[in-house]
């Protein structure tokens, strides 16, 4: 198993040892992913080893029934879009800022390209960053071909790194064909964290900033090729994804990158997410500002 895959198998673990999945449906998911029932089984008492939480606890009272997320009363429309990539036809959905201060690549979960990535790729449009969120499973038809998130989880785990990137570079490439010689950005949750840590890693120079949300960072980063900005985003109750967040504080220094280390208290992993159970509304407000005022720093033209 590579270390992609056990990041995303250890999601679903995570997500029944939390109480978001039964445990049958656990198994079932990670039968997807191509793991015996044993190895399952065993993969959900290790991830349960530091004790059961309750995650559900992320949204408190009303709040998250009755505030919007952030950026979405100025959200704009998003339409498909396709572009040739390194392998053949890549797919995505674009938001166009009315007058652009700069671009951003958007970054799925591991569910692949759905309705709230395009929302956030929306938001980005409404305060002046035109945003295009790609679809890494373009090449597997596009996440719509699937008949379920599990699906197209699954499918994403069977892909090289390697793929991943070339796909996001040519993501960029396209980004900036669109913004017209501005500044561009990437960022990306949960899985599409980790790719962005993957496409520093590989040496991205076109960045201006990256932003990954509770990523997941490969083995023995090295960052010397890129020249991004890098806000890096944790929330305080996500052990897992923390577990490297020194790590990567100390490869974004070696690498003599402008980087910033923020950690959201009382805020567990996808804290950002507002379709999900982890949603909280205090964290996802104070990260977007965050991310907005990185971006008028090193983006905004």
């Amino acid at each position: 198993m590579t270390g992609l895959q056990r990041y995303i198998a250890e999601e679903i673990a995570t997500d029944h040892v939390d109480g978001l999945l039964s445990r049958r449906e656990a198994l079932r998911r990670l039968a997807l992913l191509g793991l015996t029932t044993a190895t399952a089984s065993a993969l959900i008492a290790a991830c349960g080893a530091g004790g059961q939480k309750d995650s559900t606890g992320a949204t408190t009272g009303t709040e998250a029934l009755t505030s919007a997320p952030p950026g979405m009363d100025l959200a704009l429309p998003t339409q498909p879009v396709t572009w040739a990539g390194p392998n053949g036809e890549l797919q995505g959905a674009w938001a166009a800022a009315t007058d652009a201060r700069g671009g951003v690549l958007v970054i799925h979960e591991n569910k692949g390209l759905d309705d709230w990535v395009r929302s956030v790729a929306g938001r980005f449009a409404g305060v002046g960053y035109s945003a295009l969120a790609i679809d890494l499973l373009s090449e597997e038809g596009g996440t719509g071909t699937f008949a379920e998130p599990a699906q197209a989880t699954a499918a994403l785990g069977r892909v090289t790194p390697d793929r991943f990137v070339a796909d996001m570079k040519s993501g960029v490439g396209e980004l900036q064909r669109r913004v017209g010689g501005k500044k561009v950005a990437a960022v990306g949750f949960c899985f599409g964290g980790g790719m962005v840590w993957q496409l520093l890693a590989a040496g991205e120079r076109s960045l201006a900033a990256a932003v990954p949300f509770y990523g997941p960072l490969p083995d023995n980063p090295d960052f010397s090729g890129a020249e991004a900005a890098v806000l890096a985003i944790y929330a305080a109750l996500d052990a897992r994804v923390n577990a490297s967040k020194d790590a990567a504080a100390a490869a974004l220094q070696r690498a003599g990158l402008v980087h910033e280390v923020v950690v959201e208290p009382d805020a567990d992993h996808a804290f950002f997410n507002d379709t999900g159970r982890r949603y909280n509304p205090a964290a996802a407000a104070n990260a977007w500002a965050r991310v907005l005022d990185w971006f008028g720093r090193y983006v905004h033209s």
